[in-house]
């Protein structure tokens, strides 16, 4: 992998392919470069594309105790955006990647940017009396201090029971039943350092950008799962009609990863829009 050294000195891991137009994927907590995988042929003919293990991610030994915030994770995105002197770039942000980007956008605005692709994110994860477009629509603070907590304890099952126990059925019966897919992950989970992880959970859950929608003044694409674990559509259509400039596209009867699920589909939607938003 390539590396890159952070202002704090620690080494950023990414992989680098492709040329053309930057092309920044942004994978989701407790994942790492890895996710971005199948998309990386059909795409490094028409991008540079840059993948990284965000801090405290991709089973990679600190260097460091600096804690992975995601205010720390956009910090990262500004540096790896200056460093290879990105512009024009089109950042895609799944999950916690999206939450990384709305974090840069508020600290850094939209100057290297000409596009941004959000995959199935709430701006304000934590929901109260007045917002129920976050976690499954009722996951407030005390419910979230008791997801910590199961974190602290059994942090692979946690990271499980969370994915399991939303809106989507068919994850809630892969738990019940424990397929080979749920044990292979529970595998790859245990092998990851929680405490950073937990760290990072922590400050996602804190965040809150919707007053950061208004400033993303470049396109936009929105792409949801129409049986998202953790979202329904009326999460999509907050978020699309508080951007400046925004296409929202619901993949219907897929989760959280809807990209993942609709591949094909994902790809052409992705060189469409990077091809319509292009800065001049």
């Amino acid at each position: 992998m390539d590396t890159l050294t952070a202002d704090d000195g620690e080494t950023i891991h990414l992989r680098i392919s492709g040329q053309g137009r930057p092309l920044v994927l942004l994978h989701g907590w407790t994942s790492s470069h890895r996710d971005w995988t199948p998309f990386i042929e059909p795409l490094a003919a028409h991008f540079r594309i840059f993948r990284w293990d965000a801090r405290g991610h991709g089973g990679h030994a600190p260097l460091t105790t600096t804690v992975p915030t995601v205010q720390r994770m956009a910090q990262d995105l500004h540096l790896l955006l200056a460093h290879y002197d990105a512009r024009d770039a089109v950042v895609v942000g799944h999950s916690m990647g999206a939450l990384t980007l709305w974090q840069y956008v508020r600290d850094f605005g939209c100057e290297r940017l000409g596009g941004a692709v959000i995959l199935d994110q709430s701006p304000r994860l934590l929901t109260d009396l007045n917002w129920t477009l976050g976690v499954y629509g009722d996951f407030d603070a005390q419910r979230n201090e008791a997801f910590m907590a199961a974190l602290r304890k059994d942090f692979a099952e946690a990271v499980l029971r969370l994915v399991a126990d939303g809106r989507n059925a068919a994850a809630a019966q892969a738990y019940a039943e424990n397929t080979e897919g749920i044990q292979a992950m529970r595998q790859r989970l245990r092998k990851l350092a929680p405490a950073p992880l937990i760290a990072c959970w922590d400050s996602l859950t804190a965040a809150d950008y919707r007053p950061v929608l208004a400033q993303m003044n470049i396109p936009t694409l929105l792409i949801y799962g129409g049986e998202s674990n953790f979202y329904s559509t009326a999460t999509a259509e907050y978020v699309a009609s508080h951007l400046p400039n925004a296409k929202l596209h619901i993949y219907e009867g897929v989760d959280h990863a809807p990209h993942l699920w609709k591949r094909d589909a994902f790809i052409d939607d992705l060189l469409e829009f990077a091809g319509m938003s292009t800065r001049v």
